[in-house]
């Protein structure tokens, strides 16, 4: 269901073996043993789909999925108790519809709320929902702009838990001939149907938006990496970096004055569509040297990073778009800048416009073991973990940022467009993504390097949990990344080109986004975003279900225990006085 496999049809069937034996447990033991059969099944799945962190942490493909494993084991303790359809057996009958759709959607609800949970808790990990299978599938995946892709999970949790209670019924009409009712699964279906429509009408709607257009030349270099040590000096790096994007704004300028010559030579006095890029996109930490930025504004940088700025701005005016570690620093004499000592360091997305006037963002959330080590400098032997699974030497944690405002960065046409910055896996995170959003023409831009896990699922996972994101927000995407997948989504999650439909995905002649390259995205950019629920709400629409759902599970359990008190001490259900039926004499 999720990359590299792709078999998004058994997403609507794969969770009938656990649903079936969690409903088949009874007794005083069956939470306990269904957390049990939940866990272990959590665990194996999540070890399949997250086998690639073994590359970086072998010690985290561990541990990860055994903590994972955990949330399942809380829906196996809820599934095999309080939302079992099987449990009591004499309620079978008239109404049992009605009973089967209410536990198909408290199933599905808390699964999308214990989701949200991992993805939440210890700062989270909410890779790879239920509802991230219909990453392809955009008809469905439209309706992730409501309740967040967690939404498109309590979908596909409450149609497999509304299909197993139906074919029951099947089953046992045709063991003892009794007919039973089956609209449960008609109205299941028909949500599906709904979902699908929903879907359709929404690319359509967006497709028709008033926007802007924008080009984007992205750059992939694909630098090997072992763990966190890139394994090419900085020399080669950057004349990477400076080759592959003059090669690519030569061939603009080139294919621009060969239009323009055609068009002077056939007198056409129209609009000329020019391929010459607004914005120049580069990686996370594209650059090897450092940025350096003192309180009141002022920055600067290493003298390799100017050289290489310098060189590409030689072929013409755009804003540059790239990941840079940024330093806290102070002036140290006339027009010199040092990094201060024990000073703060940023994990930033660096916008340099032609004039090279800067302006940067600062990376909020933090990866654990990767960008910050919690209570590293109580437990030192954090430190020397860290060291080991990277194979670098630990320079310190970075510091989270703390804007939510998005960089306004201008067109060649003259528009602002701003960009919703997100660096690494911060584009995973839509309750992040969304402090962002604001009536406005936007674009959600993401430098990140999944170099780390070699060639990996993990690089695809990243980018089919990301274009949610695009879809939740009814904001188009641009992603520049080290090893992929670099590509441009519209604001209904598509690659395909605007004009051509060809999909604006950096790859080489097999497909594979493992590859060297340069593409030029054009997308275009709504002038008034369409709304959407999950930017106004966010997740808060999946905790209100869960809380609610279990508001009422108290109110009739408070209720059965009061019954059940008033029947024990009501006169009637006391022993009643004999009366002697003997006469006097």
């Amino acid at each position: 269901m999720f990359p590299p496999l792709d078999l998004t049809p058994l997403a609507w069937l794969s969770l009938l073996p656990m649903l079936g034996s969690l409903w088949s447990l009874h007794g005083a033991r069956a939470g306990r043993h269904g957390f049990l059969l939940g866990w272990l099944a959590g665990t194996v799945t999540f070890a399949c789909q997250f086998w690639w962190l073994g590359i970086v942490s072998p010690l985290g493909l561990v541990v990860l999925p055994l903590y994972l494993g955990l949330f399942w084991g809380l829906f196996g303790t809820y599934a095999a108790t309080l939302a079992n359809p099987w449990r009591d057996a004499s309620r079978e009958g008239r109404g049992e519809c009605a009973r089967s759709l209410s536990h198909a959607f408290r199933l599905g609800a808390v699964w999308a709320g214990l989701e949200w949970l991992r993805g939440w808790l210890f700062t989270g990990f909410g890779w790879n929902p239920l509802g991230v299978t219909f990453h392809e599938t955009l008809a469905l995946a439209q309706a992730a702009d409501l309740l967040g892709v967690s939404g498109l999970s309590l979908l596909l949790v409450f149609f497999q838990a509304v299909l197993l209670q139906a074919g029951k019924r099947v089953a046992l009409s045709a063991r003892d001939g009794i007919r039973r009712p089956r609209h449960d699964f008609l109205i299941a279906a028909a949500l599906v149907v709904a979902v699908i429509c929903y879907g359709v009408m929404r690319i359509a709607s967006e497709s028709r938006r008033e926007s802007v257009r924008l080009k984007a030349l992205l750059v992939q270099i694909n630098i090997p990496q072992d763990a966190a040590r890139v394994l090419w000096e900085a020399e080669t790096v950057h004349m990477a970096y400076e080759e592959e994007t003059l090669q690519a704004l030569d061939t603009l300028a080139d294919t621009d004055a060969a239009r323009l010559r055609e068009a002077a030579a056939n007198n056409n006095e129209g609009e000329i569509s020019l391929s010459w890029p607004d914005w120049v996109i580069w990686p996370e930490s594209a650059l090897t040297g450092r940025f350096l930025r003192t309180a009141d504004g002022n920055w600067g940088t290493w003298r390799e990073n100017l050289e290489t700025i310098a060189r590409v701005r030689e072929a013409g005016p755009f804003t540059l778009v790239h990941g840079a570690v940024e330093l806290e620093a102070v002036e140290h004499g006339e027009n010199e800048l040092i990094a201060m000592e024990k000073g703060r360091a940023w994990n930033s997305l660096a916008v340099m416009d032609p004039q090279d006037a800067l302006q940067t963002y600062r990376k909020r959330h933090l990866v654990i073991f990767g960008e910050t080590i919690p209570f590293v400098d109580t437990i030192p032997w954090l430190k020397k973990l860290y060291e080991q699974q990277a194979g670098i030497q630990y320079g310190g944690s970075f510091t989270p940022g703390t804007s939510t405002d998005p960089l306004p960065l201008a067109t060649a046409s003259g528009e602002t467009i701003s960009a919703i910055p997100t660096i690494c896996f911060e584009d995973t995170l839509g309750r992040l993504v969304r402090l962002f959003a604001r009536p406005a023409p936007q674009v959600i831009v993401n430098v990140t390097n999944d170099g780390w896990f070699k060639e990996s699922p993990a690089a695809a996972q990243h980018f089919a949990n990301a274009r949610f994101r695009a879809i939740e927000l009814r904001r188009p995407m641009l992603r520049a990344a080290n090893t992929g997948v670099s590509a441009a989504l519209d604001s209904a999650g598509s690659t395909a080109h605007p004009d051509t439909g060809k999909p604006q995905v950096i790859t080489d002649a097999s497909g594979s986004h493992f590859t060297r390259g340069s593409l030029l995205a054009e997308l275009n950019v709504p002038l008034q975003p369409g709304f959407s629920l999950y930017a106004l709400i966010g997740d808060a629409g999946i905790v209100v279900l869960v809380i609610g759902i279990f508001f009422v599970h108290f109110l009739r359990d408070f209720g059965l225990t009061t019954s059940r008190r008033s029947d024990r001490t009501s006169p009637l259900s006391r022993a009643q006085p004999r009366f002697n039926n003997q006469t006097n004499p």
